[in-house]
């Protein structure tokens, strides 16, 4: 997708959350690669955290997040599975406002270019909340590749033309 080479960049405040009953900061790869990615792109990361399945702890750090006014978007990563500890859509849509079902839907046809249809076990999602982006995406590195680098990189680039998320956040609370 085209970059507006006369555009301003403008680096976004992402917070970045893992959702995990096995993992840590210290071997969380799928963080760690969305870290380095949202670093390399320009942007700022805001926090970093690790949470287990549960929806009442995603919740309360969601909430936190929403209302820092130096967190402009979460991204998670993990959770959005079919089994019974995936959680993460569950919670997301406690705090949601909006939901972005587009989101979703490119993020499955885009995985479905490496994963086949097994892209159909993923419930990734995205909304907004509070005038915050949350976007989900699956826990392993392929999953947050595919979600950067086929989606987020280019809509949280405020040159990316036609139209970027970017541009609408200023907008994002009006009622």
């Amino acid at each position: 997708m085209p970059i507006d080479p006369n555009g301003v960049f403008l680096p976004v405040r992402i917070a970045v959350l893992t959702v995990s009953d096995t993992r840590s900061l210290a071997d969380d790869r799928s963080g760690d690669t969305l870290v380095a990615r949202l670093s390399e792109a320009g942007h700022v990361l805001a926090d970093r955290r690790v949470v287990r399945d549960d929806v009442a702890m995603i919740v309360a750090v969601l909430n936190g997040w929403i209302d820092d006014t130096g967190v402009d978007c979460v991204i998670t990563t993990g959770g959005t599975g079919v089994t019974g500890r995936d959680v993460t859509p569950e919670a997301i849509e406690r705090v949601a406002d909006k939901m972005i079902p587009g989101f979703g839907e490119l993020f499955r046809w885009l995985s479905f270019q490496t994963i086949g249809t097994s892209t159909v076990q993923s419930r990734a999602c995205a909304c907004v909340a509070r005038g915050t982006y949350i976007f989900a995406l699956p826990g392993s590195t392929g999953a947050v590749k595919d979600g950067w680098d086929g989606i987020l990189r280019d809509q949280l680039d405020s040159r990316h033309r036609p139209c970027n998320f970017v541009e609408l956040m200023p907008r994002l609370m009006e009622r």
